[in-house]
């Protein structure tokens, strides 16, 4: 199976919009996501959270979107799904489009291994998302570091050390 590992680029003539993002990586089938696709393809998920915000405190806001896990299994990322320890060196990687940028790892966010709820969020505070783009929201988080506005691009694949072998289940 053929695996991009750069992003997909717009057609000529074409902006990208910021209410869209790329997959792409080690994935079966790479894709272009609309925070409206998130909305109307996977079940919406709510989240309250507060996190502590280094420069204005505490920040308190409500969350509605789609599992990254869910979302992200659209894609197919490159692994066997029975293998536990494959799945479990698979990164997650998330940017934004102010050039925040953040990595999760797959076992974080597997209903298997740490089941968080993260979400691609199309609606933030009742506001719906559309205009300015879908944001990764990590409920579990205390700081919102890993909070990612205006989603732009998601890359998967996996942590490999040189030299070493593929771990066998």
């Amino acid at each position: 199976m053929s695996r991009p590992t750069t992003a997909p680029r717009p057609a000529p003539g074409t902006a990208p919009s910021p209410a869209s993002f790329a997959v792409w990586g080690e994935v079966a089938r790479p894709a272009t996501f609309t925070v409206a696709d998130l909305r109307g393809r996977w079940e919406q998920h709510r989240a309250e959270v507060v996190f502590d915000c280094a420069t204005a405190g505490p920040q308190h806001h409500t969350f509605v979107g789609p599992l990254l896990r869910e979302v992200m299994a659209g894609v197919a990322p490159g692994f066997d799904p029975a293998r536990r320890k494959e799945r479990s060196r698979f990164l997650v990687s998330v940017s934004g489009g102010d050039g925040h940028h953040t990595v999760l790892s797959w076992a974080e966010i597997d209903a298997d291994f740490g089941n968080a709820p993260v979400l691609l969020a199309t609606r933030m505070d009742e506001e719906e998302l559309d205009t300015a783009g879908a944001q990764l929201v990590v409920p579990s988080d205390r700081c919102g570091a890993r909070y990612v506005s205006a989603v732009s691009g998601i890359w998967i694949g996996a942590h490999r050390l040189l030299g070493l072998p593929p771990s066998e289940d």
